[in-house]
């Protein structure tokens, strides 16, 4: 029987301690960049590609897509930043509600719309629970979504948050400092969540070396994003340190 993306994903987390995704969004690297970077990034130890963005203003989406899938076989997984970034293209995408606000066209209302789209082109869904935590700056997320992210200095509220998740039947938390973040999720506030919670956790938004990415599998998290530290360091080497950073086994 064949795996899900999900199920593969779970499985990679397990065999290397923690899987290691590159997010890549369209607005911030051209699609004819794509191949190296990918091709370099699968070299490199990387487990799987996130693809998307909050302000992605051409057709770049669906052509940067195609692309990757062209020049990897790891799973390119959709991380929309908004109910049109959806494509038949992708091998699954993270189905996300933002639970740590309280916009319901966030919570529920993009959902609904783009429900229909995902069934109908058979792309498999992920069910993810998308938690914005404070950063120290208002982040695109924070902006484009219009919520409040979680205090960082309240792990407490963080962990409520995890167990209706759960309680829900989320498959994933995504603890998201966000893109460009001066500070990244708190490893108090990771350890509090993966000792209560036994869903698998994402985190990402503002881990600028492998060192403190290091930190945060260690915290708990079962799955590390990395994004703007590449764009902004130009440094595709880079991949190589963190992925032996995020896998310790």
């Amino acid at each position: 029987m064949t795996q899900t993306i999900y199920q593969q994903l779970l499985a990679t987390s397990q065999s290397n301690g923690a899987a290691y995704l590159v997010l890549i969004d369209p607005d911030k690297i051209e699609v004819n960049q794509l191949p190296s970077f990918v091709q370099q990034a699968t070299e490199s130890g990387v487990d799987a590609f996130l693809v998307g963005g909050s302000l992605i203003v051409d057709d770049s989406f669906e052509r940067s897509i195609t692309t990757m899938k062209q020049h990897t076989k790891l799973p390119v997984v959709i991380f929309p930043g908004g109910v049109m970034q959806v494509s038949p293209s992708a091998d699954a995408i993270l189905f996300l509600s933002i639970i740590s606000g309280r916009n319901p066209e966030h919570i529920i209302g993009d959902q609904v719309l783009a429900a229909p789209i995902v069934k109908k082109i058979g792309l498999e869904a992920i069910s993810t629970a998308y938690m914005l935590v404070e950063s120290g700056r208002t982040t695109s997320a924070e902006f484009m979504s219009n919520t409040r992210p979680l205090p960082r200095h309240k792990p407490d509220i963080a962990v409520a948050h995890a167990l209706a998740a759960e309680i829900l039947g989320f498959k994933m938390i995504y603890l998201e400092a966000g893109s460009g973040a001066l500070q990244s999720v708190p490893e108090e506030m990771i350890n509090a969540v993966a000792n209560q919670c036994s869903v698998p956790l994402i985190v990402g938004g503002g881990i600028t070396s492998p060192d403190e990415a290091q930190k945060k599998v260690k915290a708990g998290a079962n799955f590390i994003v990395t994004g703007n530290v590449l764009e902004k360091n130009g440094n595709t080497n880079l991949m190589k340190e963190f992925a032996a950073a995020i896998h310790i086994k």
